[in-house]
């Protein structure tokens, strides 16, 4: 449990899982980034690298996702159906959640 929690700790891990909700699979180079926020590119540079090194592999590891490096291409992976409830709900009350969750 505290793994699960701990993957869903960050943001954009959460976008990527909440994407993989209605586009499976979904290509990692274009990241899920609401239209209200604005990113210079070296914060989108940034961002790619996080992607990449830290939040992808995170989420490969819990099982949540299945990423092809190769294609870059990232599709609901073998424990999804764990945490899809709770995407879900998050995804249908966003706009009752703080504006940093999703």
């Amino acid at each position: 449990m505290d793994n699960f929690l701990d993957v869903l700790a960050n943001r954009y891990r959460r976008r990527v899982l909440i994407a993989l909700l209605e586009h499976n699979p979904q290509d990692d180079n274009d990241p899920q980034i609401p239209d209200d926020v604005s990113l210079e590119t070296e914060a989108l540079e940034s961002l790619m690298i996080d992607m990449r090194h830290t939040h992808l592999p995170k989420l490969e590891e819990a099982g949540f996702i299945e990423w092809d490096r190769k294609t870059n291409t990232v599709k609901q992976g073998p424990q999804f159906e764990e945490v899809q409830p709770l995407l879900e709900l998050m995804a249908n009350h966003a706009d009752e959640l703080p504006d940093d969750w999703l």
